[in-house]
């Protein structure tokens, strides 16, 4: 609030708002979050680990079950009857020192349900190291 010193005729109130008391306080604000945010943002120096895409080295002792858009299995490229034959081949192979590692091969237009079958088996039979063969994207995501 304001008043007029100056004059006595004109006797009422000044109806304008000072806004600078407003505005030095809002630079002190912007000055102390401009001070505190890298502070805040500071995180712990660290050398993190670089991903590298890598090959896959298929040994002779991995097992490849490929499963194609029929639903189809096959184990080492011959193809197996239905899930007990391929359960009875996961748990023959899981008992082989060293254990070999399964490699699961998917079409693209194979159904979830036929490869999370291969996968329960593999998992049934006790095998340890499971994964997955994809082709790498070719300048889809920008990969050259």
């Amino acid at each position: 609030m304001s008043m007029n010193v100056g004059e006595a005729s004109s006797g009422g109130m000044m109806a304008t708002i000072n806004t600078t008391p407003l505005v030095d306080v809002m630079l002190v604000l912007l000055i102390i979050f401009l001070i505190t945010i890298p502070v805040i943002t500071k995180t712990v120096p660290l050398t993190l680990p670089k991903a590298v895409n890598i090959p896959t080295q298929t040994k002779p002792e991995n097992i490849t079950i490929a499963v194609d858009k029929e639903g189809n299995i096959y184990w080492n490229d011959r193809r197996v009857a239905n899930r007990n034959e391929l359960l009875g081949l996961v748990e023959a192979a899981a008992i082989k020192k060293p254990q070999p590692e399964i490699h699961i091969r998917g079409d693209k237009d194979a159904r979830y349900e036929d490869i999370g079958r291969v996968m329960y088996a593999v998992q049934r039979g006790s095998i340890l190291k499971v994964g997955f063969l994809t082709e790498p994207d070719h300048g889809v995501r920008g990969y050259r």
